[in-house]
């Protein structure tokens, strides 16, 4: 199933989304409701919260009287992260009980507002961020949550601050105009990207791509995003995966590139490599066959050295390419040395995407890129090869070691 993570700052509009996504047909997780039943009379969560904090929070039926509660822990981040360690674990099992029961092809929404807080990104396929400027939001709640402007603006303080939230997100859905346009981006994001991962997730298959070769100029956001998949496919399988490096032309600043993410996923050896595969395959990563060892160099003789296990994703939104090699092995080195070489040295920088920009250009009109990247390959051989070799040896570039 598809797991999509939803969050948003107070008063962005998070509520409208959720109760979009729910009408389209998604299985909706809601936090603050699952919040409030873990604390119902009678519950292990309402026990515990009055051994800690005292029979006072309860009202004259014994329910838990929220706004004392509140009183109690606002402003008092001890007292907060207490009640926190309460709850937060009761409601992730209640959520991870109701997404288990979801149906195998299921988009499963989780409305969480705290998810950038407490760290829960990585454990989605992806994280949607309503947002809204600081500003409207302060207006919308003076406006129709009867708020005065100092608790306002202590309740947007007590949450992550706006680019914090956008740091974090895979999309972020703009709520600063009308209902309408906020409704109108969820039905697109419904129709051209969740339901064709879901179906791609549940039919094991990477998303299509087509169109020949279009190089952009280096984009920062590249890095960023690198970080949050690299964070995701090692929450996947945190046993087996040793390091996620960011490679490939993205990684490389100011170098022109396919908008495409490649990632190395270093393992200790192919069977491990096979073990992750259907780990992977869940996170949104499913094997591809038929693409399992680089081009091995001429210096070595070893063809197996060169063996590798190739994954892309199955979102439609965000072309990956994920590389799973054994650490040690030459084509994990070379990957590491290459992308280390083109950021160190600019005229070699230079000299690639040159290369890159007249292939781009040659096969501007292809169906595909499988033309382009073949062409590629004899460059990385005859000229980069030597190049980078010698660079290594003069500057003393090793690879990472990993600790056993």
């Amino acid at each position: 199933m598809l797991k999509i993570g939803l969050t948003g700052g107070i008063a962005s509009g998070k509520s409208v989304v959720a109760a979009r996504l729910r009408e389209r047909g998604a299985v909706l997780v809601d936090a603050d409701a699952l919040a409030r039943e873990v604390v119902e009379p009678g519950t292990d969560g309402l026990a515990r919260i009055v051994a800690e904090f005292g029979a006072g929070m309860l009202d004259a039926e014994g329910r838990l009287d929220r706004p004392r509660l509140g009183e109690a822990v606002f402003g008092n981040k001890d007292r907060l992260a207490v009640l926190n360690g309460i709850v937060h674990p009761l409601v992730r099992a209640r959520a991870a009980a109701m997404t288990a029961a979801a149906a195998a092809d299921a988009v499963v929404v989780q409305d969480i507002p705290l998810l950038v807080e407490t760290g829960q990104g990585s454990s989605f396929h992806l994280v949607v961020v309503v947002d809204a400027p600081d500003d409207i939001r302060l207006q919308r709640m003076l406006e129709h949550r009867n708020m005065d402007a100092d608790a306002a603006r202590a309740r947007m303080a007590a949450q992550a601050a706006r680019e914090v939230r956008l740091a974090a997100a895979d999309v972020v859905l703009d709520n600063s105009g009308s209902l309408q346009q906020l409704l109108d981006q969820v039905d697109r994001l419904w129709d051209s990207r969740l339901v064709p991962f879901a179906r791609n997730l549940a039919a094991g298959t990477r998303a299509p791509r087509s169109g020949g070769p279009v190089l952009e100029a280096h984009r920062p956001e590249w890095a960023r995003e690198a970080a949050r998949l690299a964070a995701r496919i090692t929450a996947a399988a945190p046993e087996l995966v040793l390091a996620v490096d960011h490679v490939g032309s993205t990684s490389v600043p100011g170098l022109a590139a396919k908008d495409v993410i490649d990632l190395q996923v270093a393992v200790r050896d192919l069977d491990a490599a096979d073990r992750l595969a259907p780990l992977l395959a869940a996170a949104g990563f499913p094997a591809v066959r038929g693409v399992e060892q680089d081009t091995p160099k001429p210096d070595d003789p070893d063809q197996s050295a060169w063996l590798k296990r190739f994954h892309a994703n199955a979102d439609p939104g965000r072309p990956v390419n994920v590389h799973v090699r054994a650490a040690g092995s030459a084509g994990w080195r070379y990957a590491l040395m290459f992308r280390d070489w083109l950021r160190d040295d600019s005229e070699a920088r230079g000299r690639y995407g040159d290369h890159k920009l007249a292939l781009a250009g040659r096969f501007a009109g292809s169906p595909g890129t499988r033309d382009y990247a073949e062409a590629k390959e004899p460059w990385f051989t005859d000229v980069a090869w030597p190049l980078m070799a010698a660079w290594a040896a003069a500057t003393g570039w090793e690879p990472p070691s990993y600790a056993s």
